[in-house]
């Protein structure tokens, strides 16, 4: 049974969000986490030439006494400064670093302008309060100011530095920025004690003074929207970044298709090309120019060629994604312009040039930016409370589904090493360095789109095998994705490729159509299903389903939808005994708004739905901004699952949110709006509280509203949304699309070994539990699970996995919310680091 390294959600990812249950032990979430104890990180930490990066889980687990985590921070100052290139999340990012250090009985203060405003003191390092974060998940940027600072360069820069955290009692430095920011950071605290002692010496310090600051800890976290920082799959920023060129091609494309355009768009990554790979994935270029892998020699030849058979082929445009450190062979710089002339020298093409440029930084961070910098904030805050001086400077990242700390500078080490390599023209190892994920998505991308469409290609009937393609369920977005690269990598595969329409309905009543490349173009960025999908399942319908697959000789069953999906697939895999048509390879990809699927931390779809709620809380708040004291209900979808009100919560900054996973009572309720009774006290008149559809049977949302509008009569007043529908509708993100090129890929790649293992005289026959199975993301890795395995993990009353890794995450909505918990655990986990073994493989 293949499997597959975790790919970065545009989640992660992670989605996380994506994704980042790791951090809790016990689900207590965030504090004193549990680190791994066996599963390998990725290689998305970059190892040196020719080996894969491997780490080495440093998981000394040592019972400690519960502590009281709201004392944890007494006596000590925490400063929070973002520093480099902004980008979006950076002020989720200091919001859950000063709500979480106050928590913690830490004094927090915010540091203006970054590195220049460490270096000026006075009015730039100023006391953090819960409410002066109010209302900033929402902003992009950094509110608390950045600048590139010369003077921090210096070490008379750095001294000045040292000098005003002494006075203040200063001795945690929280960074966020790139990984020059993250070295300068390192260097202060590696040169700490020296300035100390400069300073003591000088007078500017007493010696009193100098011993209570004897030490500094540092934590970084990455932001930059390049996605260029080896240790993380996914970097503060990123993903929003990717949102706002996706709606600028999404945009060119229309305008395009009606004009029969060329275009070229250059994003950022002067030495990163991951916002355009990950671009060309999600749209579909034709072309994609990256610094890790320069083209090959006649480059000119071959891309006009490609051009000129895509409007062969019938398309009406051209899309061509160039990052902005493209380079040649030589080293040699290729420009937006260099490449239109050629367009329009070889092949006479309207060609025109978009250089999207600092748009990339702004507007409002994506709910996976929200989710991924509150969570970094919050593991960063503890870090340093964890801290000894002993420690070494560390990293908060994310990989697949899991949080983790490195060591800074290993990381920055590694960052370097593919610069090197690219500057030496090794850029195989390039790719390699990136990691994993960054390697996969290339391949994908050569698969989708460095090859002459087959459809005219001679099949062999030793070789080639029928392959339908079927959706189920409600439909969402990012479906679409995945069947046009299902059909395209099964057509590069040499197989016949089916659309079955409507559904298991349609597989038992004959919609079954053969699909070629051609037809899938321009599916990724369509929301919906475009083969149709119906909630029926195939108990009722077993043998006119069987005759459908004997009639049309299917040989594998590629099932994308929800929950509907993945109960269909069992019923055909009870019925195999009955039917041997059905003794053939399948696998669920999940596709769901809700992520409720057993055997997968993500379903495609859900961080598009969770945008739409996460904008619409937006605008909710919005609309009050003119009106004091008001509270809103909103109610989202998701069945019994909570996933979309828990992680909405946490991107739009809810005061609660109701699910059924986690049980609530009156008395919950009481103490709810008692809470938002304090909060209107305080200079924040606002509240947000989410409702999960089915959390429960009476207290529905009406009951809520009533309960609120009468319990804080002449305090605030409510209002209530029902978002409804809208939740499964809309464009797909920039991950939903990645997700499902990714998953779509990987089934069908997993379906041609598994129907060459099963291939027997001339027949295939698949009746083992690991030919059917659900391919999923599990922390941090994508796995082919079989179904018959996952039944044992199901609650199918309600329609929802036993276990959720999501769950362990509410403490964080609680706690940012200023609602006191307990937290205390015994549990304690040290730090990650990155081992290089050279000539090892995996």
């Amino acid at each position: 049974m293949r499997t597959g390294q975790a790919e970065r959600p545009l989640l992660l990812e992670l989605w996380l969000c994506a994704g980042l249950a790791a951090t809790v032990c016990c689900g207590l979430l965030w504090l004193w986490r549990m680190w791994r104890s066996s599963s390998p990180l990725p290689t998305t930490l970059c190892a040196p030439l020719g080996s894969p990066a491997d780490l080495s889980a440093a998981c000394d687990m040592s019972k400690q006494k519960a502590v009281d985590l709201t004392k944890l921070g007494v006596g000590r100052a925490i400063a929070v400064l973002t520093s480099g290139g902004d980008a979006q999340g950076m002020n989720a990012a200091v919001r859950a670093a000063v709500r979480v250090g106050i928590y913690s009985g830490a004094k927090v203060f915010f540091v203006h302008e970054g590195y220049q405003g460490l270096v000026d003191g006075g009015d730039n390092i100023r006391p953090a309060t819960w409410e002066s974060v109010s209302m900033m998940l929402q902003l992009g940027g950094t509110v608390i100011g950045s600048a590139r600072c010369q003077d921090f360069r210096e070490r008379e820069g750095r001294t000045k530095a040292a000098y005003n955290l002494v006075k203040l009692g200063i001795t945690n430095l929280c960074v966020i920025g790139g990984d020059g920011s993250l070295t300068g950071a390192n260097q202060f605290r590696t040169e700490w004690s020296d300035l100390l002692a400069d300073l003591v010496k000088a007078g500017k310090i007493s010696a009193e003074e100098g011993h209570r600051s004897s030490y500094l800890n540092i934590v970084g976290m990455v932001g930059s929207i390049d996605n260029d920082f080896c240790g993380t799959d996914m970097t503060i920023g990123t993903d929003s970044a990717l949102h706002r060129i996706m709606e600028v091609v999404d945009a060119i494309t229309t305008t395009a298709q009606s004009h029969q355009r060329t275009f070229v768009l250059e994003v950022m990554g002067r030495h990163c090309g991951y916002l355009a790979l990950v671009t060309a994935l999600s749209c579909g270029a034709d072309w994609v120019f990256i610094p890790e892998m320069p083209p090959e020699e006649d480059w000119e030849n071959h891309l006009c060629r490609r051009l000129a058979e895509t409007r062969t082929r019938g398309s009406r445009l051209n899309v061509i994604i160039v990052a902005e450190g493209a380079i040649d062979r030589s080293g040699k710089p290729i420009t937006s312009e260099q490449i239109k002339r050629l367009v329009v020298k070889r092949l006479g093409y309207d060609t025109r040039v978009t250089i999207l440029g600092h748009v990339q930084r702004g507007g409002t961070p994506s709910a996976f930016d929200r989710i991924l910098g509150s969570r970094m904030g919050v593991e960063a805050v503890m870090a340093l409370l964890e801290a000894t001086p002993d420690t070494p400077a560390s990293v908060v990242s994310l990989s697949g589904n899991q949080a983790v700390r490195l060591p800074l500078m290993e990381c920055v080490q590694v960052t370097k090493d593919v610069t090197r390599a690219m500057a030496e023209g090794r850029f195989e190892d390039a790719i390699k360095l990136r990691g994993r994920s960054f390697e996969n998505n290339w391949n994908t991308y050569k698969m989708l789109a460095h090859v002459h469409p087959p459809e005219s290609k001679q099949f062999n009937a030793e070789t080639a095998f029928n392959i339908g393609i079927v959706n189920v369920g409600a439909p969402c977005s990012g479906m679409n994705a995945a069947v046009r690269s299902t059909v395209r990598i099964g057509l590069v595969q040499g197989h016949n490729m089916f659309a079955v329409y409507d559904g298991f309905e349609g597989l038992a009543t004959g919609k079954i159509e053969p699909i070629k490349w051609t037809d899938v173009g321009g599916w990724t960025g369509k929301g919906g299903s475009m083969l149709g999908t119906k909630r029926v399942l195939p108990g009722s319908m077993m043998e006119d389903i069987s005759v459908g697959i004997s009639k049309f000789n299917i040989h594998a069953l590629v099932i994308i939808g929800g929950f509907e999906a993945y109960t269909g697939a069992l019923e055909m895999v009870a019925a195999r005994e009955r039917y041997e048509e059905l003794c053939i390879p399948l696998v669920v990809i999940p596709a769901t708004v809700s992520n409720n699927i057993p055997g997968s931390d993500f379903s495609i779809g859900a961080d598009t739905a969770l945008n739409t709620i996460t904008t619409t809380c937006d605008r909710i708040k919005q609309s009050a901004a003119g009106t004091k004291r008001r509270v809103f209900i909103v109610e989202t979808m998701g069945g019994y699952c909570g996933y979309l009100a828990t992680m909405a919560g946490l991107a739009s900054g809810a005061d609660a949110a109701y699910i059924y996973e986690d049980h609530f009572t009156i008395h919950d309720l009481e103490v709810n709006v008692q809470h938002l009774v304090e909060k209107m006290k305080t200079t924040v008149k606002r509240g947000l509280i989410l409702r999960n559809e089915k959390c429960n049977s009476n207290y529905t949302t009406d009951f809520i509203f009533s309960l609120y509008s009468e319990e804080g009569r002449g305090i605030f007043d409510c209002r209530k949304n029902v978002l409804g529908h809208m939740q499964q509708g809309g464009t797909p993100t920039p991950f939903d699309r990645n997700f499902g090129t990714k998953m779509g890929a990987k089934s069908v790649l997993w379906l041609t070994d598994k129907l060459r293992e099963c291939y027997r005289h001339g027949r295939v026959f698949a009746n083992t539990p690991d030919s059917a199975c659900v391919l999923g993301m599990r922390k941090r890795a994508l796995l082919f699970q079989p179904l018959a395995d996952l039944k044992a993990q199901t609650d199918f009353e309600h329609r929802i996995p036993k276990d959720q890794w999501w769950l362990k995450l509410r403490p964080i909505l609680k706690i940012l919310a200023k609602y006191q918990i307990s937290l205390d655990t015994t549990e304690r986990a040290s730090l990650e680091h990155i081992i290089h073994q050279r000539g090892k493989s995996h």
